[in-house]
């Protein structure tokens, strides 16, 4: 058993070192990184899909797409609009980390970036341990599963920033309850901020972008006081 923990400490403390270089490189160019994890089904390349075609020619997405065997989440972004897609396949590990990040974004062009979003593999579990360098964790959960979620994968709540509850459009189809969900959610991490969005009918798209850019545009002022500051 010690043996164990020793070992998943030096993988840990390896992965947070060049997590740590991930977080100063995006932060010298003023990109904001988002680590988006939720179950498998609860659609977040649905919400990529529609946050491309909202937010095209606003600002400037790459995204990584992650997944354990296909590169069918990345093709899906591709044919929405997406201009700097990179496809992240795991070959069967559960969860992105900081060394997989480190290997695809080489290939971005990063001056040209104002927001990278990393699509984690489907698991509430595993990437809850694992920074990737990101400026927070989103978590995404969806009307088709338990209002229980936030108190069976506390880890995962506790380290997010942000909960989009999605597929708010099939609300009333099963025993899933919004203010059920939320009072969990809240017992776990009461700063969580909360969005709800349905991809089909387009319910909390417009708040979920409008914050994206607002936080691109947060970044972008911080660049500039800097430069100020500098001269």
């Amino acid at each position: 058993m010690k043996t164990r923990i020793s070992i998943q400490k030096k993988v840990l403390s390896e992965n947070d070192r060049l997590a740590q270089q991930i977080r100063e490189e995006l932060d010298n160019r003023s990109i904001v990184a988002l680590n988006l994890v939720s179950s498998p089904g609860a659609g977040k390349t649905s919400l990529l899909e529609e946050t491309l075609r909202e937010l095209s020619g606003k600002i400037n997405i790459g995204l990584i797409a992650g997944d354990v065997q296909t590169e069918n989440d990345a093709n899906r972004l591709l044919a929405a609009g997406g201009r700097r897609v990179m496809p992240l396949v795991t070959g069967g590990a559960c969860h992105l980390d900081a060394k997989m990040i480190t290997s695809v974004l080489v290939e971005f062009e990063l001056d040209q970036l104002d927001l990278l979003v990393i699509e984690n593999v489907g698991n509430l579990v595993c990437p809850a341990g694992y920074d990737l360098g990101e400026d927070m964790k989103v978590v995404l959960i969806s009307t088709t599963e338990g209002d229980d979620k936030p108190l069976k994968y506390p880890a995962m709540f506790r380290r997010s920033r942000v909960m989009v509850i999605n597929k708010i459009d099939l609300l009333g189809t099963s025993d899933f309850s919004l203010e059920q969900v939320k009072s969990n959610a809240a017992r776990i991490n009461p700063e969580l901020k909360i969005f709800e969005t349905s991809c089909r009918d387009g319910t909390g798209l417009e708040a979920w972008c409008s914050w994206l850019v607002g936080l691109v545009d947060k970044a972008a002022g911080l660049r500039k006081s800097k430069k100020l500051h500098q001269h």
